[in-house]
């Protein structure tokens, strides 16, 4: 039996509170020896009669870590005859920082005591909470290596860092009212506001309807209470766009919105993401959220907290200061430059944000957006001994690093079609790669659509570090992501650059990554004025329907005659019309017959709004009409469109059942076709097995149907859960799909 050694730990052990975790587990199992950082691992020499013991207690690792991989060698000393926590070395970088977590219930317990160092202070932490991430500037993770270097320790916070004891042994966060960041409350014209409790204040202005810009972890977020929505609204122009909450508690979401348990424990675990639940009365909070969901979370860190200890409304909205698809703003200077206007006072902090990390949002178990809590993601991935980079798509972006069995993605980035979000990228491949490790990369991999930003940004990069680049077609990403094994793959979006030159968004493929077969898809449709017809939704649907009846409709809805001959014209001529059989524009056009959208103000806002309209609606069973292009089955959309116009037609003005019941019926039966498709191609490739991707899968129905209808065929569908649907999932699919190319050339 073996009584010392030397143990090498591998994974997230850096920021998780690592070496206290086995310093207090050699006192108890009494061994000597030390235990030190080295680069991203952690290095043990460990001597003692109870060595198997221990480390079997070291295979569990404290809360947040993960552990890749754990090898003891021998090692005859010299050893101490204690137990020591040595300075950190450089080293192997293979490991990666956790995500930022919420405040734990043992330091919140802290911030509400009547006595003690933590008593309200907002930036309690220890070493199974707070931030993470957002703070690292690179490892190994030391308080020198983060922007905790500002705030040197008092000598309380001294005492309690090197006490054993102390769940705050070796935190690197450890702070207090005396030595750690501060806050400071600002009007919207910078000017100082002096009073005895800032937190109490901010309470008391939002409670009086102010808005205001609070910095919290990972950026800035606008809050105000229910009252002051609509003029949230107003001042950002966001008209239509529903809005997150952040609730005092969990208890109280139930009231608001119908929670699982499930959500619920979503909602009070340690990644607090905001989850999308259906209303419990779909009229109220409208101003806040005018679908039949609402976006709501709970306090997650110690300024929250206390925000709502002194509140007296029982919610605020919570919402990103930056425009959508921009990335999080986080310095005071540029929230004053950009929302000085917008928001009335500031409540921001002196600690540097040097990652920024917008929230997490998840729907029925799946991941929207993949952020803080929940990113960065590490999955064990044997894609062999290549670096891979995969720089992901042009909208809801992150990055994906593969090296040494382990492929890590990034949080959150946005739309790169955005000057500031492309500058985002770039920063966060840098400070990934750092990180990481990863000075070159054997593979560069991106979106097989040439003009994409990020698409040039690859090339930049392979042709100055001498990597392969490797693009991606985006639905085979799509795929990949959800599975390396033979499969169907059903992926419904909005848009995707398609091989064939035209705009992908449903399709059915064949094969095993990196072998896909184009073998099924909705009906290729015109969009008349190209990405025009996705602001405008009613482009999309005379391009569906370029017939009488809907030139009737929009002329009754303050199309003139005029306008109308230039759509008609361009079909015609097929001038700046684009090609596609994206489910997304289909879902578009039905909410532009039904009256339900007819702009697009916000992403997904169309087909948001016909999902919410179809709730309660009775779905009736339509024809479904299929047809063969060469070796390729289609599903005819136009023939669906068709059987809404006639159920419209026969509907009468301002119908709302009957409206709601159309919108369900087009829903249940462009499901019930998609499924069809999908079944099919089961059954001619002998592949019992079906995955399913992509952001329309977020919509209930749909998915559901597509997944009663592939179940009732007797075959096995599969919809990967650790990443998002939508595009959040590029840049990991991108990654296996470059890594089984490789393999296979």
């Amino acid at each position: 039996m073996r009584r010392n050694g030397r143990i090498l730990v591998r994974g997230v052990v850096q920021g998780v509170g690592f070496r206290p975790f086995v310093y207090a587990r050699a006192r108890e199992y009494g061994i000597s020896g030390y235990v030190k950082n080295l680069g991203s691992e952690v290095e043990i020499y460990a001597k003692g009669d109870a060595f198997e013991d221990f480390l079997l207690s070291i295979r569990m690792g404290p809360p947040l870590a993960r552990i890749d991989y754990l090898s003891v060698t021998p090692w005859e000393g010299p050893y101490p005859k204690d137990f020591l926590i040595l300075p950190s070395s450089p080293g192997i970088m293979s490991g990666m920082i956790p995500p930022d977590i919420a405040t734990c219930e043992e330091c919140l317990t802290d911030i509400d005591s009547r006595r003690g160092r933590y008593r309200s202070y907002w930036a309690t932490s220890c070493v199974d909470c707070g931030p993470r991430y957002s703070i690292i500037n690179k490892l190994p993770y030391d308080r020198e290596r983060t922007v905790m270097q500002q705030f040197p320790m008092c000598e309380g916070c001294g005492v309690e860092y090197a006490d054993p004891s102390c769940r705050r042994h070796h935190a690197q966060t450890i702070a207090c009212e005396r030595c750690g960041p501060h806050l400071i409350l600002l009007d919207r014209d910078g000017n100082t506001v002096d009073c005895r409790d800032l937190i109490q204040e901010t309470a008391r202005l939002l409670d009086s309807g102010a808005l205001i810009a609070i910095r919290g972890i990972g950026g800035f977020h606008i809050a105000c209470i229910e009252e002051s929505a609509g003029e949230l609204k107003r001042r950002l122009g966001r008209s239509e766009q529903p809005f997150a909450i952040m609730v005092r508690n969990s208890d109280y979401v139930s009231q608001i919105a119908c929670v699982s348990s499930e959500e619920r424990l979503f909602l009070d675990s340690a990644t607090r993401p905001i989850i999308v639940l259906e209303k419990r009365d779909r009229t109220a909070h409208t101003g806040i959220s005018n679908l039949h969901t609402i976006g709501c979370m709970v306090p997650y860190t110690g300024l929250h907290h206390l925000l709502f200890s002194h509140l007296t409304h029982p919610l605020l909205v919570m919402t990103s200061a930056n425009m959508p698809g921009y990335p999080m703003i986080t310095d005071i200077d540029r929230a004053m430059a950009s929302l000085s206007r917008e928001v009335d006072f500031f409540l921001t902090h002196d600690r540097s944000i040097i990652n920024r990390c917008d929230d997490s949002v998840v729907r029925d178990g799946f991941i929207i957006r993949l952020s803080r809590g929940m990113a960065p993601r590490r999955t064990r991935l044997p894609l062999g001994e290549r670096t891979i980079l995969a720089v992901g798509p042009e909208l809801n972006s992150n990055i994906t690093i593969y090296k040494d069995d382990i492929a890590t993605t990034s949080p959150h980035i946005g739309n790169v079609r955005n000057t500031g979000t492309f500058e985002y990228l770039k920063e966060t491949i840098s400070t990934m790669g750092s990180l990481l490790g990863v000075e070159t990369y054997d593979l560069i991999t991106h979106d097989a659509h040439p003009q994409f930003l990020s698409t040039r940004y690859a090339r930049e990069l392979a042709e100055a570090g001498g990597a392969t680049l490797v693009p991606v077609q985006h639905h085979h990403a799509h795929v990949a992501a959800a599975t390396p094994d033979p499969c169907i793959g059903i992926t419904i979006d909005g848009v995707g650059y398609g091989t064939d030159g035209t705009v992908w968004g449903g399709e059915i493929f064949a094969g095993q990554v990196p072998d896909y077969e184009r073998i099924g898809h909705l009906e290729v449709v015109p969009m008349p004025g190209g990405d025009l017809a996705t602001t405008y939704p009613e482009r999309m649907l005379y391009g569906i329907l370029p017939e009488s009846d809907v030139q009737e409709i929009l002329l009754s809805r303050g199309w003139n005659d005029l306008e109308l001959d230039i759509l008609k014209a361009q079909l015609d001529k097929s001038l700046n019309v684009a090609m596609t059989s994206s489910t997304g524009r289909v879902l578009d056009a039905v909410s532009a017959l039904l009256g339900i959208c007819d702009e697009k103000t916000y992403d997904g806002e169309p087909a948001m709004k016909l999902e919410s309209a179809a709730v309660g609606g009775r779905a009736s069973e339509w024809d479904l009409s299929f047809f063969r292009n060469a070796s390729t089955e289609v599903l005819s959309t136009r023939s669906l469109m068709k059987s809404a116009l006639r159920e419209y037609k026969s509907s009468r003005s301002g119908d709302h059942h009957h409206i709601s019941d159309i919108a369900a019926s087009f829903q249940y039966n462009l499901a019930r076709g998609i499924a069809g498709l999908a079944v099919h191609a089961a059954h001619d490739w002998d592949i019992p097995f079906i995955v399913l991707s992509g952001g329309v899968a977020y919509n209930r129905m749909i998915r559901e149907t597509i997944i009663d209808q592939v179940r009732e065929a007797g075959l096995e569908l599969f919809i990967n859960a650790e990443y998002p649907l939508g595009d959040g999932c590029i840049s990991f699919g991108q990654c296996r799909y470059a890594a089984a190319l490789d393999t296979s050339a």
